[in-house]
């Protein structure tokens, strides 16, 4: 639980912040994948107290690795571009303007931590998963898209 605060803290401080937050809505995701981004990124602690289970956890692993994926692909290129074009709004300026730089700078980094959190979160799961269901096969072996996370969390 550790983990997926610390994953909804640096989110919400780095990616989803409101700098930043108007250009994540070009991301071709559906709105079940936002509200499953937002259980673990601003609703953490609900469940802190019902708790994941294991398939629901990897529901949500997924999402945030195609998350990063499609961060990675289609809006860190043109992330200055859209902060920074006619159709976002009055343009900001003194502290405002230097902190939305800020964040566009550094939305490429912020998005490989959260791909290494992504990821880390994904290997202690499996590693539960495989104490708690032994003898029978775990449940990460189910969900077959499991091995794709890989390549969304990878820069290619």
């Amino acid at each position: 639980m550790q983990l997926i605060d610390q994953i909804g803290q640096h989110y919400r401080a780095n990616i989803g912040n409101r700098y930043v937050r108007s250009a994540l809505r070009t991301l071709p995701l559906e709105h079940k994948e936002w509200d499953l981004i937002e259980s673990v990124t601003e609703k953490a602690s609900y469940y802190q107290h019902q708790g994941y289970h294991l398939d629901e956890l990897y529901d949500r692993i997924l999402v945030l690795g195609r998350f990063v994926y499609h961060a990675r692909r289609e809006l860190q290129p043109k992330l200055r571009m859209l902060l920074t074009g006619s159709g976002s709004g009055p343009a900001p300026t003194g502290n405002d303007r230097v902190l939305r730089d800020m964040a566009v700078n550094n939305f490429a980094s912020n998005l490989s931590i959260l791909a290494d959190m992504v990821n880390q979160l994904y290997s202690c799961a499996v590693a539960i998963d495989d104490q708690m269901t032994r003898p029978r096969a775990p449940v990460h072996t189910t969900v077959p898209e499991l091995k794709e996370l890989g390549g969304y969390l990878v820069p290619r």
